[in-house]
This record gives structure tokens, sequence and C-alpha cells, in this order.
């Protein structure tokens, strides 16, 4: 990470004296609008690191008067343009100094949008950057010819006493600040011994810190965050940072309280989801979310299905032994993953546009963080005690909720703290939050029962945590009751995503399509709700579509019907297909052969589908083609343009959907083959018979 900011542009040269003097005038009015570090908007002591981070805006505001006072001869007594020329020296001087004030603006600039802790750790290097621009400014204030300027006295005088205060610069950082730091990193390593720190001592802190309230602290864990992301391999303090922005965390529960969640306008009387769906945070697209752990993917990965996954995630799912795509239900022909350079662009364009932290990984970054694991491991055990701490505390507040009111807080923070990291997840469920979350499944007020499924939903990515919930008494009957009888199509929705989440594991995909109403209420939500709730509900159905022993069960609940239903809905036709593939495939051929208007509706997606739906109708087709005992391929044959919509798919579609589309191809060759053969011998067969007759 560099010390600062990069060094700003040459600003353009003013094509005149006078507009020379409004540049600088406007560039002085902005670097004097600065205070490093920004204090917080209830803070009344901000944090002091260096006396020129206060004195120097203050400085350049008194510049600013030079300039105002030079630009009143720019224009006569009746407010005309004159002529105007500074002396030769002066304005070399002036065009110096324009310099100057870039640099100390783009510093100010670097400094602003940086996290006050960031400014504490780096206090040296940003210190002695300010003092070098300030000498310099205080040399060119040094040479220029004030004489030869039409200034009255008491300019002149102010800027004898600026030029007084400028040499009077130093680098040095404030005591207080070295004493603060101190302070922090005695707390970390405390933190990292397992000890939890004295309240008093974290109020202390965060008193220097100039942070006195919620609102804040997030701001700095937000802030720090991003500073943390920016760059940290480069910066020796980056560890530091790690394990303090965790603390910060527990101390901002721990001295604050929980937050109070913002109301939920997620979905309106039809069920449609307003643009302000998260509450806590932006809505990540779809399409940036890895599928198995419903995060933004840092580093996007295709496998050879072409479907794309985090890196983390997949390789843990080819490692547990699986050899499947986990979205589509393909085997893999092979287990190479691309990395997938176009997503992770649009990705982290995306984040930056929405000025939101992203480190997705590269070759030099994996090496660079090899490169310092000895350095950080000290800091992150600091974090990850933090994060127990933070995990068992909001649990704690769980369990001694005294109303409904108080425990939707800790849930929803519990919330927040399980959508990131697998510690994280594992931490709130080691603390014992599952078994607490499982009755609120079923409470009257919506706000909180959606935030007790979606936490149970994040916990439920990671591994070990499927198993406790899979294993807690009434776990998948409470799941059940949210999708049947949720009180927000939100809650029904996160209901189904922990479904297909629990169901990543083979023996849990058998247990919940065997419970008597799992199959029932997502068919239901399939096709009775919005477009997004649809999506969620199909996307699990195709996980349990995945075990042979599941397919009976489905087709007696009427997957077959609903999902041909969902097929002509664009926003669900990708799951829709794929759930009709992995049935024909695995057992139920016959039953989407039989379904009314199936083949038709296969043949349509396969003219307007997407590239995954028509492949997925394509390898739908060929299993009914093949497996079926009816008159499927006479019906399929008979569609209109039926050729060339499998030629087109031939030379246009997935590597899949081709060989798909070739074997269809056959298939149809080998029925017309047939039926011509048929033909031509109950012709012969009509000709001998006709024969016969005439003979006789």
């Amino acid at each position: 990470m560099a010390t600062s900011s990069s060094p700003p542009p040459p600003p353009p040269d003013p094509s005149s004296d006078a507009d020379l003097l409004r540049h600088m005038l406007f560039l002085s009015r902005d670097v004097s609008s600065h205070q490093i570090p920004s204090p917080p908007a209830s803070s009344s002591s901000p944090l002091r690191v260096n006396r020129n981070f206060f004195s120097v805006p203050h400085n350049i505001k008194q510049l600013s008067l030079l300039f105002e006072e030079l630009l009143l001869t720019v224009r006569d007594d009746d407010d005309r343009c004159v002529d105007f020329a500074l002396p030769r020296l002066a304005s070399l001087c002036f065009r110096e100094i324009l310099l100057v004030l870039h640099r100390l603006k783009a510093h100010f600039d670097h400094c602003s949008a940086r996290s006050r802790v960031f400014v504490l750790f780096r206090a040296e290097p940003l210190a002695a950057e300010i003092h070098e621009q300030v000498v310099d400014l205080a040399t060119f204030l040094d040479i220029l010819p004030v004489a030869e300027l039409r200034i009255p006295e008491d300019v002149r005088d102010l800027l004898r006493l600026l030029l007084r205060q400028l040499r009077r610069s130093s680098s040095a950082v404030d005591t207080a600040a070295l004493s603060l730091r101190r302070d922090i990193l005695e707390l970390i390593a405390l933190v990292e011994s397992g000890t939890v720190p004295d309240h008093a001592a974290l109020q202390g802190i965060f008193r220097r810190l100039g942070i006195d309230d919620s609102w804040n602290c997030r701001h700095e864990i937000d802030s720090l965050e991003r500073d943390i992301a920016d760059g940290a391999a480069a910066d020796r303090w980056v560890p530091a940072m790690v394990a303090l922005a965790s603390i910060l965390r527990y101390a901002k529960y721990v001295l604050f309280g929980t937050s109070t969640p913002r109301l939920d306008t997620s979905a309106g009387a039809d069920g449609k989801k307003s643009p302000f769906s998260e509450a806590e945070d932006l809505a990540v697209p779809a399409d940036f979310r890895c599928p198995i752990s419903l995060d933004l993917m840092r580093d996007p990965m295709v496998v050879a299905t072409g479907q794309t996954y985090d890196r983390d995630c997949i390789v843990r799912w080819i490692g547990s032994g699986h050899a499947t795509c986990p979205k589509s239900g393909q085997v893999l022909a092979h287990l190479e993953l691309v990395p997938n350079r176009a997503l992770k662009n649009l990705i982290s364009c995306w984040c930056r546009d929405n000025n939101l932290p992203f480190d997705g990984a590269d070759d030099t970054s994996n090496k660079q963080a090899d490169a310092n694991n000895a350095t950080t491991a000290v800091a992150n055990k600091a974090a990850l005690e933090a994060a127990r701490m933070t995990a068992s505390f909001l649990v704690e507040e769980l369990a001694a909720a005294p109303c409904t009111e108080a425990a939707h807080r800790v849930v929803h923070e519990l919330r927040l703290l399980a959508k990131h990291g697998s510690n994280n997840r594992a931490f709130v469920a080691e603390a014992g939050a599952i078994p607490l979350l499982l009755p609120l499944l079923r409470s009257d007020d919506a706000g909180l029962q959606v935030s007790a499924v979606t936490a149970l939903l994040n916990l439920s990515i990671l591994e070990a945590n499927k198993r406790l919930i899979m294993h807690a008494d009434g776990a998948v009957d409470g799941i059940v009751h949210v999708l049947a009888e949720g009180a927000k199509w939100r809650a029904k929705e996160n209901a189904a995503a922990t479904v297909l989440s629990l169901s990543s594991i083979h023996s849990y995909r058998r247990r919940l399509a065997r419970h008597p109403r799992v199959v029932e209420v997502l068919l239901q939500m399939a096709r009775h709700g919005p477009a997004s709730s649809k999506k969620d509900a199909m996307a699990a159905v195709l996980s349990l579509a995945g075990d042979r022993e599941n397919t009976g069960r489905l087709v007696e609940g009427g997957v077959v019907e609903a999902a041909l239903e969902a097929v002509g809905e664009p926003e669900v036709s990708e799951e829709a297909a794929a759930v009709l593939a992995a049935v024909a495939r695995r057992g139920g051929a016959e039953a989407v052969a039989k379904a009314k208007g199936a083949v038709a509706r296969l043949v349509g997606l396969l003219r307007r589908g997407s590239d995954w739906a028509r492949e997925s109708a394509a390898a739908a087709l060929v299993a009914v083609c093949r497996l079926s005992e009816s008159g499927v391929v006479a019906e399929l044959a008979a569609m209109p343009g039926i050729e060339w919509v499998i030629w087109e798919l031939m030379g246009a579609g997935t590597e899949r959907a081709r060989r798909k589309a070739a074997t269809l191809s056959r298939i149809c060759r080998r029925w017309a083959v047939a039926v011509e053969a048929e033909r031509t011998a109950r012709f012969s067969a009509m000709s001998i018979t006709t024969s016969s007759t005439t003979v006789a």
C-alpha cells in the first residue's frame, strides 16, 4: 500500500495571471476546508496526529486572503476587467505554489477518505509528506517579491506572520497519538490471549479516537475494512488493522448495544421486491453471487459445465468427493477450473462504484499473501478471538432478550455477523445460536421471522453447521413452517435457499425429501409465488432432484406440471428446465413424456431460451426420447421447423447443448429411417396381397 495518494496530475497551465489567481483562490478554499482526520459528527475532540493536520488548513485560509486582495486589482472601480500582469518572479512563484496546493489537496483528500485508525497507524509517513509540502510552500513564499505586489500593508504583515508559522512546521507525531497507538496494540495483544477487555478501557480508547456512538463506530469499521482491502500485503500495519476491525465490531455491541433494524420493505402486497430489498446492505446482483455460498464472488472460476462458482467454494465441493456440478447436477467431464476474468472485472467495477471493498485474489496477491502469512498470524489470531467474543456476547444477549424487539435487534446482528466469513459462522454456531433461532422461525413478528431464517441460512453455508441444523430438534419442521406460512415472501425465499444449502449434502437431500411436506410446500411456492420466490423454490427442487430416490416423491407431488408452468416465465425458465432434465434423467422420463404439452414447451425453450435453458431443454428431450415408452419422438419430429432448431443449437449452443442437439438429431434421423422402412414394408406387403388376389 502506498503511503499516500498517488501524485496528482499536473494542473492545467492558466492562460493568464488573473486565471492563475482565480485557480489558486479556489484551490486554497478547498484545502482550508479539510480537517484530518475528519471528526465524527458528534465528536467534540477530534484525533490529533500532527500539528500540521490542523494548522495547514488554517494557514492556507490565510494565504487565500492574498489571492483575494490581488484579484481586486483585476477590475477597476466600475467592475470592468483591466489588463493585469504579475511581476515575472511573482508569477513563477505563484505557479510553483499552485503545484504545492494541488499536492496538499491530493494529500488531504487521500487522508479524508481513510479511517481514523489508518491515519493513526500511518502517522509518521503521512506527517512527513505534509511537512515536505509545507517546507516547499514556505520556500516559495520566502522568495515571493512581496514588495512588487500591489497589496495593503496589513496583508504584507499577514504574509510575514504566515511565513513564521510555516517555518515552525514539524514532521513529529503528537505524543498523544503515539500513546493511543501503543494502547491499541496492547489491547490487541490482550484480546489475542483470549482475555475479554475491560469495558472502561474500551471506552477510553474509543473516546480518544473520537468514536462515541454506534453510527460512528459502524462508519469507522466500514472505512477500516476498505483500507485493508485496498492493498493490505504491502503495509506492515495491516495485521493490527485486521485485528482492530474485529475488536471494533465487538466493542460496538458491548458499548453501544445492538442496532434497531430498519423497516424491511422488501416485499409488498404483490410479493415483489423493492429496489431497497436489503436493509443492511446493497442488493448484490444474482450473477455476482456464488451459487454455493450465496456470497459475493471474489475469485470466480468456471467448471466443465460452464457454471461459475467462487474458487474457495468449488474447491471445497470437489475436495469433499463430489464430481458433479452443484447447480446443474451434471457430471463434470473434468475437474479443471478456469478463471472467469470477465466476471471478476465486472464484480470489481460494481464494488468500486458502490464504494465496497473487493479483495479478489490473483496470482500476485496469492504470492504476497503467502509471503506475509507469518506476519499476519498473530493479528489474525486476535481477530479470531474478537470474533469469537462477539458471537458469544450476541448469543448471550439473545438468550436473555426480554422482548421481541430486543430479540429482533440481536438476531439482526447475528444475521449480519454470519453473513461474512466461515469463522464467524463457526463461532456463532459454537456459541449455541441455532437452538435459540429455531423457535423464532414461528414468531408472529414478521421482521424477526425474516431475520431468524436468514441467520439460519447464513449459518448453513458452513459444512459443519449443516449437521448441527439437521440434527437440531424441530429444525426441518421450522423451515417448512416458514415455507408454508411465512409472513413475507422474503422469509419464504430464504427458507427455500436454506433447503438448497442443506441439500448439498447427499444424505440430507434424501432426508429433506422424505419429510411429508417439504416437496409439497416448495412446489406450492414454485407455482404461486412471485418470480423471485419461484426461482428460489425451483433451485431447491433441482437440488432435491439430484438424487434418484427422490424422483418418485417429486413426481407424485406434481413437479413436472409445476416445472412446465414455470418454463414459460423467463425469470425461472433456466431452473425449471434443469428440473425437468434432472427428473427425466433419474427415472421420471415417462412422467415428463405424458405431461400435456411437455414436448412443445421444451421445443419452445430450445427456440427462445437462454444458453443454460436451451441446454437443459435439450437434455430433457434426449432423456425422454430414450427412456420413455410413448411416442415422444414422433411428436418431436412433427414439430414445425424442429430440424432447423436442432441444427442451430448444434452450431451456436454450449458444448453440452451441442452434444445433446447432435443426439436429438440422430434420434430423429433413426426414427425417420424406421418409419420409412415400416412404410416400405407395409407397401410391399400390400403389393404382394394385391398380386395374390389378382392371380386368384
